[in-house]
């Protein structure tokens, strides 16, 4: 068991899971299409909270403690000294390669559907099952909404587990802080998702969508690289301003 395994684990459960809520939703002549009409949002956010559960239960069984699964939140513990600089590369990896196998099997789950959604749309709703896109595309007010969220995710995360201590206070909140994560992660997703689709996770958004970019799905279109710098670079931000404003005070 290691934290490389734990954070690889951890992330690709979160993105079997998350990317398979939005599978079940866009994808054709599945079960959970359309998702109710107004009630697909809700749907998507609920089932990326029970993912970021999932994925945290399943990073620390494997050997992460602080089941970090996002890029964001490593470099904002880092900055508060939670996770050591040693460690930040053993994180990043797992962390991208747990979302890339992660997506890679929701493509497997999903191959029918995947070549029976066609016509007007069909390109963006498969890329969406990988990745995240701007409802309004501007990059300045969607670069700061990334930012936005991701710093909402890393306050609220230190929050819920008194950080600023050292790496052994990661559990102070025992089973329960999985949960109050999940709800957070929901949360954001209801009251800040709709601009941007709310990546708040480099992993979880550029992993994906190299998987989208190589794997030979039907019909599938462009990975959209000119938008793919923002759910990396804005969470990123977010994360760092978070840490250093928990450090400060």
């Amino acid at each position: 068991m290691s934290i490389l395994l734990g954070e690889l684990i951890g992330t690709m459960m979160l993105i079997i899971l998350g990317d398979g809520v939005v599978a079940n939703i866009v994808l054709a002549k599945n079960k959970g299409q359309g998702g109710g009409g107004g009630g697909a949002w809700i749907a998507i956010t609920a089932g990326w909270a029970f993912a970021v559960l999932v994925g945290v239960f399943s990073a620390q069984a494997f050997g992460s403690a602080v089941a970090s699964l996002n890029p964001a939140v490593t470099f904002g513990f880092l900055v508060m000294g939670v996770i050591p600089a040693g460690d930040v590369l053993l994180y990043l990896v797992g962390e991208f390669v747990g979302a890339f196998i992660g997506a890679v099997i929701v493509w497997l789950a999903y191959m029918p559907h995947f070549e029976a959604t066609e016509g007007a749309g069909s390109e963006g709703a498969k890329l969406a099952v990988f990745s995240t896109g701007p409802a309004i595309r501007n990059t300045g007010a969607n670069l700061i909404c990334e930012i936005i969220g991701t710093f909402v995710l890393v306050v609220g995360v230190a929050s819920f587990f008194q950080i600023n201590t050292p790496i052994t206070g990661i559990a102070m909140s025992g089973g329960l802080g999985p949960v109050l994560v999940a709800l957070l992660v929901w949360g954001i997703g209801l009251s800040l998702g709709g601009p941007t689709g709310y990546a708040i996770n480099p992993a979880r958004d550029l992993g994906p969508r190299i998987a989208h970019f190589v794997l030979p799905i039907a019909g599938k279109g462009d990975s959209d690289w000119g938008y793919s710098w923002i759910p990396v670079v804005g969470p990123i931000i977010g994360g760092v301003l978070a840490g250093v404003l928990l450090t400060i005070l």
